[in-house]
């Protein structure tokens, strides 16, 4: 729970429980978030592992970085204080999701490790799922989905991570997916059978 700093605002508890909220969904619920250079497969995994949970009748969601800023964050730029602005109110959004029983994917690059850890600190134990979708710059700058490479590389975006800006790979990440070395299907079995590891205590 974070801290107002206006003395009036006081946190209410809610009537029914996390932990109520996530036996119903038969599944722990927790952030399972992936962190990777643009193009590495974050968004396609995160949307594969929910299609996934759906179908097995397990409520999920995804917080996508491009969708974000198009509401929630859309006043923040690229900056390196913006950045991590963006990632402490995509943290403090996740942990209502959390709270709300549901499996969070998010799906952005959150290229600094202190910003990372901020959100995993917010969460409780077991609730900070990090997956390093680690994928060779080489390999994501031939995907370019966006054509963000191009533009950075000509200048046309400054500050961009990979190229321009720094992208700092987690340490001790709960998983990493190879995505220049397994399919999408591949990838998502693992993350889906570490999730019920969890759920299970093994």
């Amino acid at each position: 729970m974070g801290t107002s700093n206006q003395p009036h605002i006081v946190w209410h508890e809610a009537s029914v429980s996390k932990e109520e909220r996530q036996k119903r969904n038969r599944l722990k619920s927790c952030v399972v978030w992936f962190t990777g250079l643009s193009g590495s497969g974050k968004s396609t995994l995160a949307n594969a592992l929910d299609r996934k949970l759906f179908e097995e009748g397990i409520h999920s969601y995804v917080l996508d970085g491009d969708n974000i800023r198009h509401g929630l964050n859309a006043g923040l730029g690229f900056s390196e204080e913006d950045r991590k602005e963006n990632i402490r109110r995509i943290g403090e959004v996740a942990k209502l999701f959390v709270d709300a029983g549901v499996v969070t994917s998010t799906a952005f690059i959150s290229p600094f490790r202190e910003d990372r850890d901020k959100v995993r600190g917010i969460l409780d134990d077991g609730e900070f799922i990090e997956v390093y979708v680690r994928c060779p710059l080489e390999t994501c700058e031939k995907r370019d989905p966006k054509g963000l490479y191009k533009k950075a590389r000509s200048g046309a975006i400054p500050e961009f991570t990979g190229i321009s800006s720094p992208y700092e790979e987690p340490v001790n990440p709960e998983l990493i997916i190879d995505t220049d070395q397994l399919t999408v299907e591949e990838a998502v079995e693992k993350i889906y059978a570490y999730l019920h590891a969890q759920e299970s205590g093994k």
